[in-house]
């Protein structure tokens, strides 16, 4: 199959490409998807309150509550949000909550700290907004008592 993928003259590049597209989205789909544990945490948010839930990576389904207005993100024991891989720094991020918005930033960490697949330095976070920390895809819920 890798053959003849690979081969243009042989037609079969595109729909060999194309299948893997739609595979692609199904996972993605499926990842995305909360279960009815998870829905229930995050219609239950407290005002001012957030969720981070883990959506791919190390810990797949690990819950995390930003109930203060800074959490630590990093690889020392002593972060509020402890992420034992090495692609994470040890002081990695933190998130900030200022009037109910929050905001990440990178601490100068050495992979990066990225918001909808673009690194940033500093950035808001929305609901549904994916947050990647080394290894870790995120998904940020915000309390739908804010809106």
């Amino acid at each position: 199959m890798t053959e003849l993928a690979s081969n243009p003259a042989s037609g079969f590049g595109e729909d060999v490409e194309s299948t893997r597209k739609f595979a692609q989205d199904i996972v993605e789909t499926e990842q995305d998807a909360l279960s009815k544990e998870e829905q229930f945490a995050v219609d239950a948010l407290p005002y001012g309150n957030a969720l981070l839930i883990v959506r791919r990576g190390p810990n797949k389904g690990a819950r995390f509550l930003l109930d203060a207005d800074l959490v630590t993100v990093g690889r020392h024991p002593n972060a509020d949000i402890f992420l034992d891989d090495v692609t994470v720094s040890r002081k990695h991020a933190e998130i900030t909550r200022s009037g109910g918005v929050f905001t990440v930033n990178d601490l100068a960490s050495l992979n990066g700290t990225y918001l909808e697949g673009a690194r940033i330095d500093s950035d808001k976070l929305k609901n549904l907004s994916e947050l990647q920390v080394g290894k870790y895809h995120f998904t940020f819920y915000a309390s739908k008592k804010d809106s």
